[in-house]
């Protein structure tokens, strides 16, 4: 009797802990889903893949929210979780190379409204930066961190990550001078 006594008290608490683990978990995907979708589509160039990410990366935080004791770093959890899972992705995968040079390959065949407009343009030209670039780059645009915040995400020195961030900069600036001067010369 005893027994049956401590086990109906503590159902109510193990319920009440799980209703407000799914109201925490909610709130967080709620407000920052788009924010962890729009940095996985940068990083995969693929929407697809953007949505395989960002759904593991949430099961993941789902699985170890008890973890995270600071709500105001969830963003920066949830984006440390995103570059592991995308990283999970390429020891899973097996790459077939050819001796074709990546970027002397165009596509021809696309022609979408996306293609006319400058975001595509600048979208393209990040996408061609060194991942050492472009990572810090992209967290700091999209994801609105700081220098410190994105040393503390990739486990760099901040120095680091502000000459990665200059350098990133610098790099798109000039491609994107060149992209400009070919599509003055094409027109």
């Amino acid at each position: 009797m005893f027994t049956n006594w401590r086990k109906k008290s503590a159902e109510p608490a193990v319920s009440s802990d799980m209703l407000s683990k799914q109201r925490r978990y909610n709130s967080l995907v709620k407000a920052l889903h788009a924010d962890i979708f729009r940095y996985a589509y940068w990083l995969s160039g693929d929407k697809h893949v953007a949505e395989d990410i960002t759904q593991e990366t949430f099961l993941r935080a789902w699985k170890a929210l008890d973890s995270l004791k600071d709500d105001k770093a969830a963003k920066a959890w949830l984006i440390t979780i995103l570059r592991r899972e995308n990283a999970r992705r390429f020891e899973r995968k097996q790459f077939d190379y050819s001796d074709v040079e990546q970027d002397t390959l165009e596509d021809n065949i696309s022609n979408s409204s996306e293609d006319q407009t400058d975001q595509y343009l600048i979208r393209r030209q990040i996408s061609r930066l060194d991942i050492e670039y472009r990572e810090p780059l992209l967290l700091q645009l999209i994801g609105g961190f700081n220098g410190d915040e994105i040393a503390e995400l990739m486990e760099l020195n901040r120095n680091t990550v502000m000459t990665r961030l200059f350098r990133a900069r610098n790099q798109l600036k000039v491609l994107l001078e060149k992209s400009e001067v070919r599509g003055q010369s094409n027109g």
